[in-house]
């Protein structure tokens, strides 16, 4: 087995869970503040569309909080108990926000209902448009920065973080609209019209997290995640390492556990198969994006794999070397190499 890093808590001492902890307390002090906006601009222009966004905020503040104490959490190294570490409670995580983000959807589809049928009038359209628009500005720039820092660190929690505040960016657009609408037309049915819309986007929205977060409790794979190792492991690929197949990636956040079966040539002792995929195992994990580390089973060779062993001394080659094994992601995960 090799590992990049001696724990996951390793990258906290540098810029790995450091940075998604700073992030982490960004996105809850940008949270309360676009939340403060607009409470503010609901009060002045009595719309149902600003109320739909604001009481979306609330689950943005409550979300960030709860997603600050958890990327803490998941920081922590490997005990006894949990020899895996702490990492999956960021999945934990990002599946509270998208439940939560789906409760928000439907009080707002219900408030939103209420008011289209019971009628209200909107107030200040033009001032709330102002105070709206800062505070859609503001969650946008967070919004942003969340998801890149999330995907650059592998934080499922950040992730999910961004795309919730993103999605609230396109209610207060559709309050914005609605707004302008009103104001323009007089027509105040549009304003809890709109708010509907809002409500079932960010249902969607909260479905979407829910799904993403489930998979990663479940140790869904990830075709992109395998594509990759499958290249890294044909880039550091030694003369002997005749193939690998059956791998399975098990995400603990953003640390990866790996193990998979390796093919040697039968003629390798056990010292020399130990050193030559311990050193595969290692190049590899180099390479590997990720942090994580890798556990290979150690499999003999068949004469049907002669055309594929580049082993140039085998005394035992049944057939000429014709083309070494192509790792794909298909080829890796197979529960059997390829052999013709």
């Amino acid at each position: 087995m090799r590992d990049r890093s001696s724990s996951p808590l390793s990258e906290s001492s540098g810029s790995g869970q450091g940075t998604v902890g700073l992030w982490g307390r960004i996105s809850f002090v940008v949270g309360i503040a676009a939340l403060g906006l607009k409470f503010w601009a609901y009060k002045l222009t009595n719309s149902q569309a600003v109320l739909s966004d604001a009481l979306e905020s609330i689950v943005n503040v409550v979300a960030a909080g709860f997603a600050l104490l958890v990327i803490f959490y998941a920081a922590r190294p490997p005990d006894d108990d949990h020899p895996y570490g702490h990492g999956k409670t960021e999945f934990f995580s990002a599946a509270f926000e998208g439940g939560l983000v789906v409760f928000a959807a439907v009080l707002i589809l219900i408030d939103s209902a209420l008011a289209l049928s019971t009628g209200h009038v909107v107030r200040e359209a033009d001032s709330g448009l102002y105070i709206l628009g800062a505070a859609a500005l503001l969650n946008f720039i967070l919004g942003v920065a969340l998801l890149r820092v999330g995907r650059a660190k592998t934080s499922p929690t950040l992730e999910a973080s961004g795309q919730h505040v993103l999605s609230d960016v396109w209610t207060s657009a559709a309050a914005l609209i609605g707004l302008m609408l009103v104001h323009m037309t007089g027509a105040h049915w549009i304003d809890p019209a709109l708010g509907l819309a809002a409500g079932a986007y960010l249902a969607l929205v909260g479905l979407r997290i829910l799904r993403a977060a489930v998979g990663g409790l479940l140790d869904e794979q990830n075709r992109d995640v395998l594509s990759h190792l499958a290249t890294a492991i044909d880039e550091v690929r030694r003369p002997g390492i005749i193939g690998v197949h059956g791998a399975r990636i098990m995400r603990s956040g953003t640390y990866h556990y790996i193990d998979a079966h390796v093919i040697v040539p039968e003629f390798w002792d056990v010292k020399q198969s130990h050193d030559e995929v311990n050193r595969f195992e290692r190049n590899a994990i180099e390479r590997y994006k990720y942090s994580g580390e890798m556990h290979f089973h150690i499999d003999p060779c068949r004469r049907n794999y002669c055309k594929k062993c580049d082993v140039a001394d085998c005394q035992i080659r049944g057939a000429a070397f014709q083309q070494k094994i192509v790792h794909t992601l298909q080829e890796i995960v197979s529960n059997s190499s390829s052999r013709d």
